[in-house]
């Protein structure tokens, strides 16, 4: 394990200490590449994506590398995590196992595939470590240059505890912003856009971040020629390097088989990113990767002799060996005594992991199996069928839950002497009551500051308030009060800063605040989400802004496969309570008017969703979402910043609940649901039905992740018997899932008397101009004809058809 050291000055004797135990860990990762691969191969494992090939540069990387910092990586880092004490060889099996305990496997608890890191940043309150006192890595996706923009974050946040006063917080976050994010990419990896547009970003925001790229000149099977442009990512971009007159990056080139250049490379890299707040690119070349990608495949496929050969030679472990021996720090003899010693220790921490997983899966299936002896036993009809699955259950050497669980549900089906049908479904019940949470838990955060924590504070309002501000002086009023409540809140995106945003919900807020907490970005909506990933894993609460819901796609894959699983992937071990701010609906024109509901509720499950229907009741959302540990996202209703508003007296106080359905009208005949911009036309729709004699409830829905959960619709149409879900976006979209949760969750369907209906948009975007919007979503017109016409279907007579 590296350690802190205050004296840098090194005997040889220390010398050689520190070299020999880098040497353990080189080829102690190593040992477990190569035994990993065979546990797969042989079934025990199902599929594994080793670090082998990138020991060296790895080790040095983790000896520049300092308490507070952070790595956000590359699914290969396994020696970088052994070498800071955060990772051991039977964690690594476990891990590959998927072993269901933390205990075993902290790294996800067999959530992830092997090869995805993190370190533990909360308590098991939820409260946070003090980061400055551990060495740190954001928690690894699979998603190629997925890791990107986080890190982008996590380098940002040094600057802003470095140049914000104020920030109460700090001390568990940062030592005056020393802190440097560490970043590890595969070559051919930099060929995504994620890569670019962080590359970019971190040179204008000029931010504490080392990024190294291993270069082994092959992405899976394709060579570096069909990636990179001359091959070469440092090459192409030389132009970002630094010079008197401008800034940029500081770009190392250094060879990934040279242990003592990487360690100086790797020494110097950090200085200047730590004391200057430099990005720093390190091409690290000349690796190898001696097992090919994965399991999956072999690279004597397409790779050359004359590559393999080359491989063989200049093997990183192999060249620091030949050093090591070169300089006197050990014999042939005696590096050959210590590889055999490792190799032990690798293949009975292998054993360990593998007893530590298998045997409690043995004891279930050995329970089962004596319980189902017993019902066979008493069984009349089925006896031979259920000793048959007994044989079979009993013959399996090393079961799976899934296999045991499987034989106990069929066997269930043909038990027909009703004591042991008890205890059989008895047993099951327990079984999948044991394991599903190890599989489930953590979606959301659940800490004390969960958002169902937060208490609802109603705005007040001056006796005989008229409405008096626009919308949008309302959400920059609360603002102003929450910036200077929380000195760690910070808002940034397109347009943000000198403009006050677009619709001038942040005017003056900059001049007031600051260019660091009220800041203009590039237009680079996925880096825009990632820096509020990584500050807010680093104890900041950033807002992030993307301008319109259009633009949310350009960062939906970093909201989906980073933010919104990042309290699972990790039980529940890091967390980002990022706050996703938007707007959306009915503006006019098919890239400004979207509103893909659907695929974001599908797409972003463990981010909440609100959806207010006025600035009020979004500012009550940002004050409620500031007391919690959760990430949000927040679409503001884009047409609503003008409308005026009642003042409150209690800016920054007042609370929206989450996941709580509001009533805005009551009524007896039909319960119409729906949320934002669209509640307004239902509304009007509502008010004009009334003079035909048709009253409406009309609920207000909120929030869609999470969805009324008091349960309050159902008690709507339990009373009127009609359900219509309104909504905007395509057919089958978020009115699908609405009526599903309304009907299945609520078992609504018991009330009604007529067949539940939505009214979307049409399928296609909204054409351009306000007869656009009137002909591809839906208008109080439509609205109320459809209304009309479930009645009509009720009491014809009363309500004879329109058409």
């Amino acid at each position: 394990m590296i350690t802190e050291k205050s004296n840098t000055t090194l005997t040889f004797e220390d010398f050689k200490t520190e070299v020999l135990n880098d040497y353990r860990i080189a080829v102690t990762s190593r040992e477990c590449s190569l035994l990993g691969r065979k546990e797969v191969l042989t079934g025990k494992a199902k599929f594994g994506i080793f670090g082998d090939g990138k020991e060296v540069p790895q080790l040095a990387m983790a000896k520049a590398f300092k308490n507070g910092d952070f790595r956000s990586g590359y699914y290969r880092d396994q020696t970088f995590m052994m070498a800071i004490g955060e990772l051991t060889s039977k964690q690594f099996f476990a891990g590959l196992y998927g072993h269901t305990d933390l205990e075993h496997d902290p790294m996800s608890a067999g959530r992830q595939m092997g090869g995805h890191f993190v370190t533990h940043s909360l308590n098991e309150d939820g409260s946070w470590k003090d980061l400055t006192k551990q060495k740190n890595s954001s928690s690894d996706i699979s998603p190629t240059a997925g890791q990107m923009p986080r890190l982008l974050g996590l380098a940002q946040a040094s600057k802003i505890y470095r140049n914000v006063n104020g920030i109460t917080i700090k001390d568990k976050f940062s030592v005056d912003g020393n802190e440097v994010a560490w970043g590890t990419i595969g070559n051919a990896s930099t060929s995504e856009g994620l890569f670019f547009e962080t590359i970019n970003a971190a040179g204008v925001l000029q931010v504490p971040m080392v990024m190294s790229v291993w270069d082994d000149e092959y992405g899976i099977s394709v060579h570096a020629k069909h990636q990179t442009t001359k091959e070469n990512i440092s090459e192409i971009l030389k132009g970002y390097q630094r010079d008197e007159d401008s800034k940029g990056y500081e770009i190392f080139r250094v060879k990934g088989w040279d242990y003592a250049e990487l360690v100086s490379t790797y020494e110097r890299a950090g200085a200047i990113a730590r004391e200057e707040h430099i990005p720093v690119l390190i091409h690290v070349n000349e690796l190898t990767q001696p097992q090919g990608h994965s399991t999956s495949g072999s690279h004597e496929r397409y790779k050359n002799a004359e590559r393999l050969a080359w491989e063989k030679d200049f093997d990183c472990i192999r060249q620091m060996r030949l050093w090591m021996i070169a300089i006197n720090i050990a014999s042939p003899e005696e590096l050959a005594e210590l590889d055999f010693e490792l190799k032990k220790e690798v293949l009975e921490a292998k054993k360990d992991a593998w007893n530590d997983f298998i045997n409690p899966i043995i004891e279930d299936q050995k329970n089962l199996l004596d319980l189902l002896e017993q019902i066979a036993e008493a069984s009349i009809n089925h006896k031979d069928r259920i000793r048959k699955y007994i044989s079979e259950l009993s013959a399996i050497k090393a079961p799976l839950k899934k296999e045991i669980l499987v034989y106990a549900r069929k066997i269930l089906r043909f038990i027909e002497v009703p004591n042991s049908k008890v205890l059989l479904s008895n047993w099951i019940t327990n079984f999948i009551g044991e394991t599903q949470g190890k599989f489930s838990s953590n979606l959301h955060s659940e800490s004390a500051q969960n958002v169902f924590s937060v208490e609802k504070v109603l705005p007040e309002y001056a006796e005989n308030a008229k409405p008096d501000l626009d919308g949008r002086m309302i959400l920059r009023d609360n603002f102003d009060v929450l910036f200077s409540k929380y000195p760690e809140t910070l808002i940034f995106g397109e347009d943000v800063g000198n403009i006050g945003d677009v619709n001038q919900g942040l005017e003056g807020m900059q001049e007031k605040y600051g260019e660091l907490r009220v800041a203009d970005v590039g237009i680079r909506e996925a880096t825009i989400i990632g820096q509020g990933i990584g500050m807010a894993l680093r104890g900041l609460r950033p807002i992030a802004e993307i301008q319109y819901l259009d633009y949310l796609l350009y960062a939906i894959q970093i909201m989906s496969d980073d933010l919104a699983t990042l309290q699972y992937r990790t039980v529940g071990k890091q967390k980002a309570p990022l706050i996703i701010r938007t707007r959306g609906h009915r503006l006019e024109g098919i890239w400004h008017s979207g509103s893909p509901m659907g695929m974001i509720i599908n797409a972003i499950r463990g981010i909440h969703v609100l959806v207010p229907r006025d600035m009020t009741q979004a500012a009550g959302f940002y004050n409620t979402l500031l007391e919690c540990d959760e990430p949000a996202l927040v679409i503001e209703c884009l047409n609503g910043y003008r409308l005026k508003e009642k003042t409150p007296l209690n800016f920054g106080e007042f609370k929206t609940p989450i996941g709580v359905v509001e009533t805005l009208k009551e009524g007896a005949d039909i319960t119409l649901v729906s949320y934002g911009s669209t509640l307004r036309l239902v509304q009007q729709a509502a008010e004009e039905l009334l003079v035909l004699g048709i009253d409406c409830e009309v609920i207000d829905i909120q929030s869609l992740l999470p969805f009324d959960v008091n349960k309050d619709i159902v008690k709507s149409v339990a009373k009127t018997n009609r359900l219509l879900v309104i909504d905007e976006d395509v057919p089958g979209g978020a009115s699908a899932y609405i009526l599903q949760q309304i009907l299945e969750e609520q078992d609504a369907y018991k009330y009604l008397d007529s067949k539940p209906q939505t009214l979307a948009a049409k399928a296609h975007r909204p054409a351009y101009g306000t007869d656009g919007d009137y002909f591809s979503k839906p208008s109080a017109e439509d609205i109320f004809e459809k209304i009309y016409s479930m009645m009509n279907e009720v009491n014809p007579s009363k309500f004879p058809s329109l058409y």
